[in-house]
């Protein structure tokens, strides 16, 4: 996995694993809270994915500086990030679904929303990707 080819350096890749496994356990008790108070709904849920573009932008800009990403590196790391904080929803949200509020209709708006931050993520991750100068 981290031959010559493999553009993340061991100690890049596993704090890019850890951010998501944090980034996973925040977004969790944020969504949460913020499911009984109708962020998934009408009004709340558009104002929600609408939030979700801004306020990802610091969590890639950290991350890149917690891993020291630089270039190419960007696109990669933002997404090796979020598709680990998406597996941890995924599992969560199989077997505990609880974590993420009382009924189906939450459960539902929570993995809505979760694919949609991805999304966003790897798109911003990529946005702030540029190439290498030698």
């Amino acid at each position: 996995m981290f031959g010559a080819a493999f553009p993340l350096s061991p100690s890049q890749s596993f704090k890019m694993l850890a951010i998501g496994i944090i980034l996973w356990f925040f977004g969790a008790l944020l969504l949460a809270y913020l499911g009984p108070l109708g962020a998934y709904q009408g009004s709340g849920r558009i104002l929600t994915y609408l939030l979700l573009i801004p306020g990802t932008v610091p969590f890639v800009w950290l991350a890149m500086k917690i891993a020291q990403l630089e270039g190419a590196q960007v696109g990669l790391g933002i997404a090796l990030a979020t598709g680990t904080a998406t597996l941890c929803d995924g599992i969560a949200l199989a077997w505990f679904p609880s974590l993420y509020g009382e009924t189906i209709d939450l459960h539902a708006g929570a993995g809505s929303t979760i694919l949609w931050g991805a999304g966003v993520a790897i798109f911003i991750g990529m946005l702030f990707s540029r190439p290498r100068t030698n």
